[in-house]
C-alpha cells in the first residue's frame, strides 16, 4: 500500500475524526503521510489560532485535544525526513517556481509514489502544475 501525502488541513481533519467520505476512501487505498511543514503549519495553528481556516474558529478545548492528537501523532501517519528530500526540494524550487512548503509536499509525493491530496481550498496553481510536469498524481478534496 502506497502512502498518500495529506496537507494541513486533511490532516486535522484525520486526527479530529473528521475526515470526509472522500478522504476516507483515499485512505482505503492508502497509508496517511504527510510533510513537515504541513505538519508545523497545524501545530502553530493549534497554538496560536489567531484566526484562519485551519483552527482559529475552534474552541481552547478542540484545540487542546487536537494539539495531543499532535504530540502523540499516530506511528501509521508517516513524516517524511527532510533530510531526505532537501535537495529534491531545491531542484524542485527551482524549476517549478516553489515555495519551501510546495517544494517539499511535492518532493514528498514522489518519495512515496503516491498521490498528494491538499483540501480545495487550497488547491495552489503551483503545486498543481509542478505534480502535473511530473505526472504525478495531484487530488483535491472537499470536507
Amino acid at each position: 500500500m502506497t502512502n498518500t501525502v495529506l496537507d494541513d488541513h486533511l490532516l486535522r481533519d484525520l486526527l479530529a475524526g473528521e475526515a470526509s467520505g472522500e478522504l476516507l476512501q483515499m485512505l482505503a487505498d492508502h497509508q496517511p503521510a504527510t510533510t513537515n511543514m504541513y505538519l508545523l503549519r497545524l501545530c502553530r495553528s493549534v497554538v496560536s489560532a489567531a484566526g484562519g481556516t485551519l483552527t482559529g474558529s475552534w474552541s481552547a478545548s478542540a484545540r487542546r485535544a487536537l494539539g495531543q492528537q499532535l504530540l502523540a501523532l499516530p506511528e501509521d501517519i508517516e513524516v517524511v525526513p527532510m533530510r531526505s528530500l532537501a535537495f529534491r526540494m531545491a531542484e524542485l524550487a527551482d524549476a517549478h517556481r516553489l515555495s519551501s512548503l510546495g517544494a517539499e509536499a511535492v518532493a514528498a509525493a514522489e518519495h512515496f509514489g503516491g498521490p498528494l491530496c491538499v483540501w480545495v481550498g487550497d488547491d495552489g496553481p503551483g503545486i498543481r502544475a509542478a505534480m502535473a510536469n511530473l505526472a504525478g498524481d495531484y487530488r483535491t478534496i472537499a470536507r
